[in-house]
């Protein structure tokens, strides 16, 4: 029997409001790196923000991936079988760990897939010692992502918050000393941003997996010999989370293309483009804290074989999800000046043109807000149904075929330049999540019984 709407509303926000402010506070230090970045000079801050972007994607795939250990230990808690609990954990965190050693040497060889993609050869230079440094914070990235979405699925997320919080103000710590010397650290420049994300990842990860073993103990999960199994054990792991991946690289991938295709039309664009990213991060992050409640709850339900309690999470989840960003659409509109003012000091030769730039472009992002948090939303309910296929195809259409097509025609081919392109991702966007939005309410009700 479905829960009422105010008590499922409840669950959600217990569930998604830590998150939310973690999002926010992972918002807040990359929004401080890049203002600490930026202070050497615009072509730093394009940079570091497109080396931060190409890297952090492969991040977010895998966790995009491993997101899939939510769903999986959710639904075991919905059937009340704790002992697949703590095996899905670790069957997660030994193939993550497999595959973020792997992201860490691409990261490594990041400047050979910067001037493949045309990058400016100034830029790629001073790329070279931030991704260098930045390259060894892949793989706490992946493993937190992977206990973050642990935390979630045990409604657990208030340490993830606390840590954090404190990881973002050790990162500017170090930010602040290894870039520019302060607090008696050496000047080490673009290299010392890099190194500062390493280390502030490293103490983020072992922190909540310190926790983790902690609640693992007082709850008394149990781990018998043997119950991790073999290669087969892996199978729902990889066969659930290898089109969540593919989703999350389409919606990646297509934010990296329009980095990308923005450096290629000069460094005024991709800065611009750096730093309005810094402001739609804010509303999606937020719909993403409501996009993973939503889907441990929806995959919950699953498991404990009410679908209409599920239906009822997933669309409850998309309600309030949307509505948030809608209320916050009135910052890039009636303050547009404030983002250039926080990203780019004033005396900076660029920052005319580069501040009128943002202006425009935060005017688009103020419809493309609320439908990138309503496709977040949906995807992440039906990955709670277990369904990732369909998601993956309605994806590849609307991110890459209608949004970046779009992109790329009004931007380049009809010479509206970055307006254009970010035009034609908010089009995509919209395609995309009003179809993900549709398969919900239909696959949720045909589990319904008559």
């Amino acid at each position: 029997m479905k829960p009422a709407r105010l008590v499922e509303i409840k669950a959600l926000i217990v569930i998604a409001l830590p998150l939310i402010f973690a999002y926010l506070a992972d918002v807040a230090m990359i929004i401080t790196a890049k203002m600490v970045v930026g202070r050497l000079g615009a072509a730093e801050l394009a940079a570091a923000g497109i080396s931060t972007d190409l890297s952090y994607q492969l991040c977010i795939v895998l966790m995009g991936f491993f997101s899939v250990v939510g769903v999986l230990v959710s639904e075991a808690r919905g059937a009340l079988n704790r002992g697949r609990i703590v095996p899905e954990l670790v069957r997660g965190m030994i193939l993550s760990g497999l595959l973020g050693l792997a992201v860490t040497l691409v990261v490594l060889n990041l400047g050979a897939v910067l001037r493949a993609l045309g990058q400016q050869p100034r830029v790629i230079e001073l790329a070279g010692p931030y991704y260098t440094g930045f390259a060894f914070a892949m793989l706490p990235i992946v493993w937190f992502g992977v206990l973050r979405s642990f935390a979630a699925a045990m409604m657990k997320t208030g340490f993830v918050l606390a840590v954090t919080v404190v990881t973002v103000i050790l990162n500017y710590f170090l930010m602040q000393g290894l870039v520019h010397g302060s607090f008696g650290f050496p000047r080490m420049g673009m290299a010392g941003a890099g190194i500062a994300w390493a280390l502030s990842m490293w103490f983020k990860f072992l922190c909540l997996a310190a926790y983790t073993v902690f609640l693992i103990r007082r709850q008394r999960l149990p781990l018998r010999a043997g119950a991790i199994g073999g290669p087969r054990a892996y199978g729902p792991l990889v066969k659930l989370g290898l089109p969540v991946a593919g989703i999350v690289a389409m919606e990646s991938g297509l934010f990296a293309a329009t980095s990308l295709l923005s450096g290629i039309m000069g460094t005024v664009e991709l800065a611009a483009y750096q730093m309005v990213m810094g402001w739609i991060a804010i509303p999606f992050v937020i719909s993403l804290g409501i996009s993973e409640a939503a889907m441990v709850r929806v995959a919950y339900f699953v498991g404990a074989r009410d679908p209409a309690a599920a239906r009822q999470a997933g669309n409850l989840g998309m309600l309030v999800g949307v509505g948030i960003p809608l209320l916050l659409v009135v910052i890039p509109v009636f303050a547009p000046g404030l983002v250039s003012r926080v990203f780019l000091d004033p005396g900076d030769p660029d920052f005319e043109k580069i501040g009128a730039l943002v202006t425009t472009l935060l005017l688009i992002a103020a419809v493309f807000q609320v439908f990138d948090g309503l496709q977040a939303i949906a995807s992440h309910a039906l990955r709670g149904l277990k369904d990732a296929v369909a998601p993956l195809i309605i994806a590849g259409i609307g991110y890459w075929l209608v949004g970046l097509g779009s992109g790329y025609l009004l931007g380049f081919h009809f010479g509206w330049g970055a307006p254009g392109l970010w035009g034609g991702v908010a089009i995509g966007l919209a395609f995309t999540g009003t179809l993900l939005a549709w398969r919900f309410e239909r696959l949720a009700k045909r589990q319904l019984p008559e």
